[in-house]
């Protein structure tokens, strides 16, 4: 069987509106992936898991002093509300938070330019800020033409305590330094809740060793406001082509493709699958993801968190082979990632736009810019690198993550933290 772009992309389309995490839309769109594995005579099932969000009834922020004016704001799910009657208090921009910036923040609400990592939040928190701002989008933005983010604040961070935290348009957070903003009005009532999401399952048996599996991955979820096309419609019509590849062309060892939900809010899918599958582990061999791809402008990516010689392994085959792919030894924040915490190693696949050439996490990703022909390209790739691991007479993947990349998971998953923290408690 050879690769159908074509097919590929007319599932695109069917998959290519917004599916946020836990919403109709996203069981919507993991039916329509069930549906699909069907017509390749496979049974598919679902597996469910919780995702946290809030309900938020009223977020609104002002500038009291030393004029007036409201502003547009989204409130970080999963932050906390304020009293009733809101809080007014002190503003102050903190730029990059370093610790000069730091000094006599107490009872502010605070503007940052980025999201705080849990290391310099937990710095906020200890300060005993009101709150904090993050901005978004660029001072360019029309805001008919876009919107402001949505996220969840993350466990990481929120094991230190919860503060109201929003979010602002890069542009109006401009409008406010630039006219000398002091003082504001935050009012924030929001509920924790938990919504459903689901893993889409499928499993090929293996002809020759079945207790041996490699995984196959993709997250079908999107961002609001964007019918995540690129990001990461793509991943998920690529496995679902390998997926008929391999049922046409029975593999020696057994694989597994998941369609992962709720990515975007923090890997809870993966790492949802990773739990409820935690005793068969030992018998994952390898992650194979496939995130973002499609895109007419773009060029070809392997990100390896394995061993050097995997590395080297995968840009030897490309030359061979003739695909024009960048390989290099690094974390992803993706599924891979979440399996390779566990020490199972991970490749993803991935084209990337060049700046400016995609609308990744906007209600710019949309079909326009992405071609069967671009997405034909990744899973070429894909294959033919499965292929020579799945069917290998003698499996040549080293089960191990080296110490540099082990350093960068336990960094993005911040275990170092924890383990000051454990430290700490000691004392």
């Amino acid at each position: 069987m050879s690769i159908n772009s074509q097919r590929e992309f007319e599932l695109l389309k069917k998959i290519g509106f917004v599916r946020t995490s836990g919403s109709k839309e996203e069981l919507k769109a993991a039916n329509i992936l069930l549906n699909e594995i069907s017509s390749i005579g496979l049974e598919g099932h679902l597996e469910e898991f919780k995702s946290p969000t809030s309900k938020i009834t009223k977020a609104s922020l002002k500038v009291v002093e030393p004029y007036e004016k409201e502003y547009k704001v989204t409130p970080y799910n999963c932050s906390i509300s304020t009293p009733e009657c809101g809080i007014t208090t002190d503003f102050v921009y903190i730029e990059d938070a370093l610790d000069v910036n730091l000094v006599d923040i107490k009872g502010k609400f605070v503007l940052i330019n980025k999201s705080p990592r849990p290391e310099l939040y937990k710095k906020l928190i200890e300060t005993g800020i009101a709150g904090y701002i993050t901005m978004c989008g660029t001072i360019f933005d029309e805001e008919d033409k876009t919107d402001i983010t949505v996220a969840r604040m993350r466990e990481k961070n929120t094991k230190y305590g919860k503060v109201p935290a929003l979010f602002m348009r890069m542009k109006d957070c401009l409008h406010m330094l630039k006219n000398k903003a002091s003082k504001v009005k935050v009012d924030l009532i929001t509920e924790d809740i938990e919504l459903t999401s689901q893993n889409v399952v499928v499993t090929l048996e293996g002809t020759k060793y079945p207790e041996e599996i490699i995984s196959f991955g993709a997250h079908y979820d999107s961002v609001p406001f964007s019918t995540g096309v690129y990001d990461n419609g793509a991943g998920s019509v690529i496995i679902m082509e390998l997926l008929r590849y391999y049922k046409e062309n029975p593999p020696m060892r057994t694989l597994k493709f998941v369609w992962y939900g709720s990515e975007e809010v923090g890997l809870l899918g993966s790492q949802a699958y990773l739990k409820a599958h935690e005793k068969e582990l030992n018998q994952h061999l390898l992650m194979i993801n496939a995130d973002v791809g499609g895109s007419i402008l773009g060029c070809e990516w392997a990100l390896v968190t394995a061993e050097q010689t995997l590395v080297d392994y995968i840009d030897h085959m490309a030359k061979i082979k003739g695909f024009p792919l960048k390989v290099e030894q690094s974390i992803y924040s993706s599924d891979s990632t979440a399996f390779a915490d566990t020490g199972i190693p991970s490749v993803t696949f991935s084209r990337f736009a060049p700046d400016g050439g995609d609308g990744i996490h906007t209600r710019n990703d949309v079909i326009d810019y992405l071609s069967a022909e671009a997405l034909e390209k990744t899973t070429a790739i894909a294959k033919e690198f499965s292929e020579t691991v799945i069917n290998s007479v003698v499996f040549p993947i080293e089960k191990k993550i080296p110490d540099n990349l082990r350093k960068k998971l336990d960094e993005y998953f911040n275990k170092q933290s924890k383990n000051e923290d454990s430290s700490e408690a000691k004392k």
